[in-house]
């Protein structure tokens, strides 16, 4: 059951960013929110590294790590292609590069003191489910920015929904982490209400 839960988790979320480089690159967009995608590529750098130096996770579950930090590492270069048009106006391309970079560096340095805090196993946890969170907020606050599903997909919403409930029924309910959990059952109304918005746009359904 655990394993099945691993590669649902690790197939779901492989999915979304497959989904969001084809929409970075096809749309001129990115499709993963600035603050959750440098939160991300910094915990799956992190992470990768500290399971081949140290041990201590699965053979599936460094595939995964890897194969997201990849995928994650070219949805950056989708954002710093176009992301400079949904910055506020007045702000320079330099500026805009520079701002970047600083939230890239602060999401780095809060994953290693994470880390350092609460151990490499419950540090990657928690951390994890919390910009889990965010990035489920940051997706519906995304919505209503762009002012509608502009660089968004049901693919996105519905596989990141399935890849955080997984681990969420792992961790939480099974592993009775109740942190996980209650976090876990945060992200999944998040989500859902980020896939209702969509659908009431007429988007669900796979983009062209």
């Amino acid at each position: 059951m655990t394993l099945a839960l691993t590669v649902i988790s690790g197939l779901c979320w492989t999915w979304v960013y497959i989904e969001a480089v084809r929409l970075g690159f096809t749309r001129k967009t990115y499709s993963i929110p600035m603050f959750a995608l440098a939160l991300n590529i910094a915990w799956e750098t992190i992470n990768t590294y500290i399971g081949f130096a140290y041990g201590g996770q699965s053979g599936i579950q460094q595939l995964i790590e890897i194969t997201w930090a990849g995928f994650d590492l070219v949805i950056v270069i989708t954002y710093f292609i176009h992301g400079f048009k949904y910055w506020p106006r007045g702000v320079t391309k330099p500026q805009f590069i520079v701002g970047s970079l600083l939230i890239f560096a602060a999401s780095f340095t809060i994953q290693i003191l994470f880390v350092v805090e609460f151990g490499r196993t419950d540090g990657a946890k928690d951390a994890a489910f919390l910009q889990n969170l965010l990035m489920s907020v940051l997706f519906i606050d995304m919505f209503f920015k762009r002012h509608g599903s502009e660089g968004q997909s049901p693919i996105i919403a519905v596989n990141k929904w399935i890849g955080t409930l997984a681990p969420t029924i792992q961790y939480g309910y099974m592993g009775g982490d109740s942190f996980v959990l209650g976090v876990g059952i945060l992200c999944a109304l998040f989500d859902i209400i980020y896939i209702v918005l969509l659908a009431r746009k007429g988007t669900l359904r796979p983009a062209a």
